[in-house]
């Protein structure tokens, strides 16, 4: 049994990784999508560069550090679900217990455009 205090320190982990929470602020917003569609997006944030501006290798590096590093992580926790054969990522049960963190963590988001993004 965990408690609130360690339920606490790991959802503060998980979101203290810019990647992991660029996911999670968009999945917010429509509870699935496919990691080919988010990928941008999330690479853009990442490295604050307009989405054409971003080069095959910087979206590959980030593709590789969300597949095998933020994904299984956010799944361990049961926050997302994934299917690599797919792409497909839907927010999972264990979402709802960081939301209200998260909404504060986009708050204090650098990226002006992640503030101004709809509420989660």
């Amino acid at each position: 049994m965990t408690t609130s205090a360690t339920r606490m320190e790991a959802a503060c982990s998980l979101l203290s990784e810019s990647k992991r929470r660029y996911l999670l602020y968009l999945l917010a917003e429509t509870q699935e999508g496919n990691i080919e569609n988010l990928i941008t997006q999330i690479t853009a944030w990442e490295y604050d560069q307009q989405a054409t501006d971003i080069n095959k290798e910087t979206r590959q590096r980030v593709y590789v550090s969300l597949v095998h590093n933020h994904l299984p992580r956010l799944a361990d926790y049961d926050i997302v679900d994934y299917d690599l054969r797919s792409g497909d990522i839907v927010l999972d049960e264990g979402f709802d217990d960081i939301k209200p963190l998260l909404e504060q963590f986009k708050q204090t988001e650098e990226v002006q455009e992640i503030r101004a993004r709809p509420a989660l």
